[in-house]
């Protein structure tokens, strides 16, 4: 924990306004970064698949909402390992935090390997299940089941970024997600493309090359994960922290942290599994109007990142802040933090919206070449614009509800407008307008979302959620 959320904690007195944007700062700007520089390597990784032309980015961009039904249940996982952890801290429990910190480790383990064997189990008959064209069916199983092999790694990659984050230490998780996706890029070099020459500051020389394709974008991404999965463990192990774990120090699973995961992670698991299951029926949709539009779909998901991924750097700031100031039971500090952030988030979006709607044509251009791609690539990712500061808010306020141990009635409010707004509408208008129809929806319901989460945080009921009042009971 910094110095300078300690002395927030600490401090009895109302929080002044630079203090706290202090300390948001100092946790904010590494996440942000963090979230930007992978954004910026994505797109450099979807360039690269793109360069192979519209199949193998439709081949690519097919299993994207499923990949993101496996990231739900890992994300959930995090959360209900994570948010412990900054209570912990932010109450003194430095001990308990390691305990914590020694069943994520273990639970990463076990989970990690059963949702891969699972993930590689459904590779086969996952293209014709999302009705994809015959030309892309065998490059996307491969590709999917390629990164499901990789599961395991992926989890251990969210959780202990999860786990640090909300221990204060952003920087750390900083550099090794720029890593992954760094690393990825490198690789992608090597496993994509096959033997050729490659001129570089006026010399020639021949590169090596799998000439993989799609399997080898996927190939490159499994194993950067890998390594860097390693490196986290390196750092829990080793680096001087209030988490610091160690071998001849180790805890067995516990009924009452068990408890509080499932608590926390089962409605986190749940909105993101059917928000996840919307996706995959919307991407069925998308399918069906063809492989430019799941192309030109793929891509402006992709584009559309660069606007939102400030966001969850913020959000990241917010569940820390808020977890921490629980845990020291300072709810006057917890609700301050709160609304200052979702602020700053749809600050942060509204900006966001405004260079996605201006620059629309050139991110689309970043990845794809193919004039009806891009044409069709600007006109969704404009509809959208418009919704980028509600979103913010969305984004901002659910992290902040979850550093408080609030996630069931987020899982609801986001459930109803998936499925009542999104899904629902994207049905009605995918035949008449096609792919903009889908955006459409889309945008309608990330504006809902942002109302709905905006409403639940000034509300205020989030502030007496009793994390720990299964395990008092025990004790």
């Amino acid at each position: 924990m910094s110095d300078r959320i300690s002395s927030l904690l600490t401090n009895q007195g109302p929080p002044q306004l630079r203090n706290t944007m202090s300390a948001i700062f100092v946790l904010a700007w590494p996440a942000i970064l963090e979230q930007i520089m992978i954004t910026l390597v994505q797109y450099v990784d979807t360039a690269m698949v793109g360069s192979l032309g519209s199949a193998a980015t439709a081949a690519v961009g097919l299993t994207a909402s499923t990949t993101w039904l496996f990231g739900g249940l890992f994300g959930a996982s995090s959360v209900g390992f994570s948010v412990q952890v900054a209570q912990h801290l932010g109450a003194g429990r430095n001990e308990d935090a390691k305990r914590v910190t020694w069943q994520a480790l273990r639970f990463t383990g076990i989970f990690g390997v059963l949702v891969g064997a699972i993930g590689v189990a459904l590779s086969f008959p996952l293209p014709a299940i999302l009705q994809a064209q015959e030309g892309i069916r065998a490059d996307a199983s491969l590709y999917f089941r390629i990164m499901a092999c990789a599961m395991p790694c992926t989890l251990a990659a969210n959780m202990f970024s999860a786990i640090l984050r909300c221990a204060g230490d952003t920087k750390t998780p900083m550099i090794l997600n720029v890593l992954i996706n760094a690393l990825n890029v490198c690789l992608n070099f090597l496993f994509i493309y096959p033997v050729r020459t490659v001129s570089l500051f006026g010399t020639s020389f021949t590169m090596w090359g799998a000439g993989w394709g799609v399997g080898g974008a996927a190939f490159a991404s499994a194993l950067s994960t890998a390594t860097v999965s390693v490196l986290f463990l390196l750092v829990l192990f080793h680096k001087k922290s209030p988490i610091r774990i160690s071998v001849k120090q180790r805890y067995p699973f516990e009924k009452a942290c068990l408890l509080t995961v499932w608590r926390l992670g089962l409605p986190v698991a749940l909105e993101r599994t059917l928000t996840s299951l919307a996706q995959v029926i919307i991407t069925g949709l998308i399918a069906g109007v063809g492989t430019v539009a799941v192309a030109a779909n793929h891509l402006a998901v992709t584009a559309e990142s660069l606007s939102y991924m400030p966001a969850f750097g913020v959000s990241t700031a917010a569940t820390t802040l808020v977890g921490q100031s629980i845990g020291a039971e300072r709810k006057d500090l917890a609700k301050h933090f709160a609304r200052l952030i979702s602020w700053l988030g749809i600050g942060v979006m509204t900006l966001g919206g405004v260079i996605l709607y201006v620059f629309a044509p050139q991110l689309i251009m970043i990845f794809s070449s193919e004039p009806e791609v891009i044409e069709l690539g600007t006109q969704i990712l404009r509809i959208v614009a418009f919704a980028e500061p509600l979103f913010g808010a969305s984004i901002v306020a659910s992290g902040a509800l979850r550093g408080a141990g609030d996630s069931k009635v987020p899982f609801l409010l986001s459930l109803g407008t998936m499925w009542g707004v999104r899904v629902t509408l994207s049905l009605l208008l995918v035949k008449p307008l096609g792919l903009p129809g889908v955006w459409l929806a889309m945008t309608a319901e990330l504006c809902a979302r942002g109302l709905v989460f905006m409403i639940r945080l000034y509300r205020g009921r989030w502030l007496n959620i009793d994390l720990f009042r299964q395990k008092t009971k025990n004790s």
